[in-house]
């Protein structure tokens, strides 16, 4: 059984009124350097409304290459993907929220004698 789904190859484009400003050119540069050197993980921090978002936006144009983000909520996961989707509207930006702590499988702990039901 396979699947047939068309790629779309669009390059990734960010559409804002704003241009990097500060210091989000030179993040930008150092970064995208990084990656092309053969890094695969590079971490961008700064404070709250420092332009983090649209500065890995700008990156992600740049570098013309999918990209993983991980946060560590389900609120800010969607507030984050909500303003990738506004600034990269022609591209697909999607996330996903894993329930894997909600499943626990069956277990035996000798010490105690004690069996834990699978619960899922």
């Amino acid at each position: 059984m396979g699947f047939n789904i068309e790629r779309v190859d669009k390059p990734f484009v960010v559409k804002s009124p704003y241009k990097p400003s500060g210091d989000q050119p030179k993040a930008i540069e150092e970064l995208a350097t990084r990656i092309e050197n053969g890094e695969n993980d590079v971490v961008l921090m700064g404070a709250t409304g420092t332009g983090k978002t649209a500065t890995t936006a700008w990156l992600i144009e740049r570098l013309q290459r999918p990209t993983l983000i991980i946060e560590p909520n389900k609120t800010l996961a969607a507030q984050l993907c909500a303003e990738f989707r506004e600034l990269m509207p022609d591209n697909a930006v999607s996330y996903f929220v894993s329930y894997y702590d909600y499943y626990q499988p069956e277990a035996y702990i000798p010490q105690t004698d004690t069996y834990i039901e699978k619960d899922s």
